[in-house]
């Protein structure tokens, strides 16, 4: 029993961390997935996100994978959040001033762990 107690303890612990060493910015969603900046016209699935210029890195963004998930709302929408969290493919640019969100996720993305009528939301983002 007191070995069953130590190991949840060192999961919950580790789930702390993890979720401490997130980086944190807000996503909002987009509907028209093609062309890409990074893929043209290659269909690569629904749950993908265009990168802002903070994360774009010169393009070398392209591919990279991060797990989001929602951490709060922007606005006064009720229950912007839904638990869980979602791996997405960085395939296009959000570029500056247009992009309003650090990570713009495909409108299959951002319903896995958001409300869509929040629009915006507060994430947690790790690359994988």
């Amino acid at each position: 029993m007191a070995k069953a107690a130590a190991i949840l303890l060192v999961a919950a612990l580790l789930g702390l961390v993890s979720a401490s060493l997130a980086d944190q910015g807000t996503a909002t969603y987009y509907t028209v997935y093609t062309p890409s900046a990074c893929y043209g016209f290659q269909d690569e699935g629904t749950m993908i996100a265009a990168a802002s210029d903070g994360l774009w890195d010169g393009g070398r963004a392209c591919g990279r994978m991060y797990s989001v998930s929602c951490a709060g709302g922007t606005n006064a929408t009720p229950n912007p959040c839904k638990s869980g969290s979602v791996t997405v493919k960085i395939v296009d640019r959000c570029p500056s001033p247009g992009c309003r969100a650090t990570l713009d996720l495909s409108e299959q993305a951002f319903n896995a762990i958001g409300n869509l009528d929040a629009g915006k939301i507060l994430i947690n983002y790790n690359q994988v």
